[in-house]
């Protein structure tokens, strides 16, 4: 399939048939990796975990951790 190269802001960017998307179960905003093999530009599925906020917490060891934490409902597009 080709492309073409398009310039967008300082930087340049191609569109990503929705037949390739769907079919890789891409969704706009995921996350992709980029990998350069010679004269070729692999885009891939990050393998990366989306990490909630109260993951990242359980596993922070620091101070000043709060003794009368709870956590409420969640009340914006955060991840619990």
């Amino acid at each position: 399939m080709e492309t073409k190269l398009q310039k967008w802001g300082n930087s340049d960017g191609i569109r990503i048939p929705s037949s390739l998307l769907k079919a890789l179960n891409l969704k706009t905003n995921d996350l992709i990796e980029l990998k350069q093999e010679g004269d070729k530009i692999i885009i891939s599925k990050s393998k990366k975990e989306k990490i909630s906020l109260e993951k990242r917490f359980k596993k922070y060891n620091g101070e000043n951790l709060a003794k009368n934490f709870k956590w409420d409902e969640p009340r914006g597009n955060e991840i619990w």
